[in-house]
């Protein structure tokens, strides 16, 4: 049943999660308000790999809304000035996983060095997707941002949410420091900072922060044509020649800090790619990733009060562009996606 148009909608995150939720709700015709604590992309989406995949160890239990994620990127390629992905593939090998999609093939050598011709030893086999790739999700959350004003969103920086305007079980607005913005519905999706906002709603939400190595190189341009995930790295290469990296977090010990890896990471990466000598690490960091306890994306309407309703998930950047057409679609026209059904907050909540 269709209910009625919220008549205001408050986003609170400007990370890509957040942007597309305020671009599709915008498209729709809510007025939308996009609230950040910091800068736009300040948090996790500023220290993302971005790689673009569908693919999955095991069974998967958002197999659906995994599926769409790739069509929904390119549907906002079409739409969205500025918004550009490159659809390069990607090699895997070695890596042990166990990550496949539907649509990945085996390739041989020959194939292999054909597609990345600085490995210095291609493997004998890889897994090759060539539907994937790969987002400047800072470039990608300014632009979708930038649309959604374009549609009559407004978005406030440097403006932390201390709390909720909460009358008869129903969110009225978000207090902040110049005082309450009003609203009929709140969207929660400030990353690692769901959580704590979630509990000042009255709900207990398992969203713990997990570290991931984030590093980024001068290098040469064309080292690397799409995406390498192997044994030995885990690279792309942005247009300028920039060099982007991920490894996993270890523990807190001094061999294993950011600057160290980047270290670690730059051998090996010259080891496995020819004209990698001159390499140089240029920044590296923890970034902290929204993990649910069960590694499901929280995505919905929290019970205890209406109007509203949490976006939480990892990998945030992949799953950006189906999750805000979706829940726009549950926010303002009331239909339930059967995609998102795994994905509620009440599984925790009962």
């Amino acid at each position: 049943m269709k209910r009625k148009t919220p008549q205001h909608i408050i986003v609170i995150g400007a990370g890509i999660v957040g942007a597309a939720l305020a671009y599709h709700l915008a498209s729709k015709g809510a007025k939308v308000t996009v609230v950040e604590a910091g800068g736009i992309a300040c948090g996790v989406t500023g220290t993302s790999f971005a790689w673009l995949n569908a693919s999955c160890a095991g069974i998967d239990p958002i197999a659906a809304l995994r599926g769409g994620a790739i069509a929904a990127w390119r549907r906002l390629e079409t739409q969205v000035p500025g918004l550009a992905v490159r659809w390069h593939g990607a090699l895997s090998y070695g890596t042990q996983d166990g990550r496949v999609s539907p649509s990945c093939m085996v390739i041989e050598r020959p194939r292999i060095a054909q597609l990345e011709p600085r490995l210095k030893q291609p493997p004998e086999q890889a897994l090759y997707e060539a539907e994937q790739g790969a987002i400047d999700a800072v470039a990608a959350t300014h632009a979708l941002l930038a649309a959604a004003q374009a549609l009559g969103a407004t978005v406030r920086t440097h403006t932390p949410v201390r709390g909720f305007a909460v009358l008869e079980a129903k969110v009225a607005g978000v207090e902040t420091a110049a005082g309450v913005i009003e609203a009929d519905t709140v969207v929660l999706a400030a990353g690692t900072g769901t959580a704590a906002l979630a509990a000042q709603l009255g709900a207990s939400l398992p969203i713990h922060a997990s570290p991931a190595i984030f590093l980024r190189y001068q290098a040469p341009p064309g080292l690397v044509r799409g995406i390498i995930s192997s044994h030995a790295m885990e690279v792309r290469q942005a247009e300028d020649g920039t060099m982007l990296a991920a490894e996993d977090y270890v523990d807190d010990a001094p061999e294993n800090q950011p600057a160290a890896m980047a270290q670690r990471t730059a051998i090996a990466i010259r080891s496995e790619l020819e004209g990698a000598d001159a390499i140089a690490p240029e920044f590296s960091c923890v970034g902290l990733r929204p993990m649910p306890a069960d590694g499901v994306p929280v995505i919905g309407c929290l019970p205890q009060v209406e109007g509203a309703y949490v976006c939480a998930m990892h990998p945030g950047v992949v799953l950006a562009g189906i999750v805000g057409q979706l829940a726009s679609g549950e926010i303002v026209d009331g239909q339930p996606a059967s995609a998102l059904e795994a994905c509620r907050p009440a599984r925790f909540l009962a």
